[in-house]
């Protein structure tokens, strides 16, 4: 596979061509974003960390039954995906109250939810990411009724897998954001990573009542470092790969 132009450059990957239209060649890096990229910092070992993270999930995810964009890891910090057209929705998953949702309701962190809650919101950096309802995604022509009621459907199927995966690690689920994508053959899979980044994680080994960060939140809320958070996720996720035999090697 030859690596050919960049593409795009984001927060925390770039993208670039290669000689196979259909795929596309990610490199994750180091630097770590918080409050629309208004807090930044290069953190040395996180995009490594985050490409192994995302390529064992959605390992662990296709052997649930849930097909994603992940083709393999290819090195460190790189891994092939296939190219996606993307909706341009932030897909967020929540399964206990915290952060915006617990300050935008009131709701004391941590509360348990009686049900996962579904929410979409507008992917727009200049905008906010403003929170957008499924009659706002037809309305702008964003996603027709029936591609939302599939990435409703196979956001609600992620939820549950990675739930499974998570509590035989000894980690709560707390909520997480996904995005999706179509591919050339209309196709509509899981895109994007799946990260302590991208999910908010707590550690459900004995804190005395203490919340234990596993996520972004360390680094949001400067609770502490995030490498040896995400390591702790990364050699929790490669014992239970090892134990259910997926292979997620390079």
């Amino acid at each position: 596979m030859e690596k050919l132009e960049k593409l795009y450059e984001g927060k925390a990957k770039k993208l670039y061509a290669t000689d196979d239209p259909d795929v596309l060649w990610v490199e994750y890096m180091n630097q770590a974003t918080a409050g629309n990229g208004e807090k930044k910092a290069q953190i040395e070992g996180k995009g490594s960390l985050n490409n192994r993270i995302t390529s064992v999930i959605f390992d662990l995810l296709k052997a649930r039954g849930v097909n994603s964009h992940f083709v393999r890891r290819i090195s460190e910090t790189e891994q092939l995906v296939r190219k996606m057209d993307m909706y341009p929705l932030e897909i967020i998953m929540r399964n206990t109250a915290a952060g915006s949702f617990a300050k935008r309701y009131g709701v004391e962190e941590g509360t348990p939810l009686k049900k996962p809650i579904l929410e979409f919101c507008l992917k727009s950096d200049p905008l906010g990411d403003p929170f957008i309802n499924e009659d706002g995604i037809v309305a702008l022509g964003l996603a027709d009724e029936e591609e939302i009621a599939e990435i409703s459907r196979q956001a609600r199927a992620v939820n549950e897998a990675l739930t499974d995966i998570f509590n035989k690690i000894d980690v709560k689920l707390v909520d997480f954001k996904i995005e999706e994508g179509k591919t050339s053959d209309g196709a509509i899979l899981l895109a994007d990573e799946i990260t302590p980044d991208t999910c908010r994680l707590w550690d459900q080994k004995d804190h005395s009542g203490r919340i234990e960060h596993l996520d972004k939140d360390l680094f949001r809320r400067d609770l502490g470092n995030i490498i040896p958070a995400y390591e702790e996720i990364y050699d929790r996720l490669m014992a239970l790969a090892a134990t259910e035999g997926v292979d997620s090697a390079e």
